[in-house]
Order: structure tokens, then sequence, then C-alpha cells
């Protein structure tokens, strides 16, 4: 027997707030939203999603888990995450082929160059 990725859970000082960046930057939409989560998917009926959960502290330290971004045109999409309020960051990457991003509160993000590229 398996098991069904149901969603990924991020800690976050303001979950609705971070919850409705994340949707605009993946498209999403918001299907739950209440004091003790907010939850986004693609859509209503299609797993999985992310579950944002309130948490008192800042984040500290670099995650040990993150999303991966494969856009059609990379620049232009980090161009538009960062005036969105993503920026830049430096976690050792040095000269890899990604650009690392972090979310509004600090959690990193990759943005991978197009397929065949």
């Amino acid at each position: 027997m398996t098991s069904v990725w149901q969603s990924l859970t991020v800690d976050a000082r303001d979950p609705g707030r971070l919850a409705r960046w994340w949707a605009e930057a993946l498209g999403y939409q918001v299907i739950t939203e209440r004091p003790d989560e907010v939850e986004i998917r693609q859509s209503a009926d299609r797993l999985p999603g992310i579950v944002f959960v309130p948490v008192n502290g800042a984040k500290e330290g670099k995650n040990r888990l993150h999303l991966d971004l494969r856009p059609a045109d990379r620049e232009a999409e980090v161009e538009r995450l960062v005036d969105m309020g993503a920026r830049h960051v430096d976690v050792g990457q040095d000269g890899a082929d990604w650009t690392v991003l972090a979310d509004p509160e600090g959690n990193e993000f990759c943005v991978l160059r197009q397929r065949g590229d």
C-alpha cells in the first residue's frame, strides 16, 4: 500500500498573507482560510495542496525542503517574483544553473531554467 501526497505544510508568521503570495506566484487558489491554517491548491479537487500554519518565531537557517519552479522564461519569472516581494538569496549556489529566491517570510525556493536549455 502507498500513500497519497496530501499537502506540504509551511510555518508562517502571517499564514494568510504568505498563502496569498504563493497562490499568486503559482496561479493557485485559496481553498481554506481559517486562523489555524490556510490551504492553496491548483483547484479545489486537485492535490497536493500547500498549507500555511501560524508560528510565533521568525524563520532561522536554511530550509531543509524547498520548492523548485520551472517557468517558460526564467528571467521574466524571477523579475515577476521579485516585483511581488521575493528577494535574491545566496545559499552557496556559486554559479549554479538556477536562481535562488526567498519568499516574503524568507523561505528559499529555486527558479530553474526552461526545459531544453
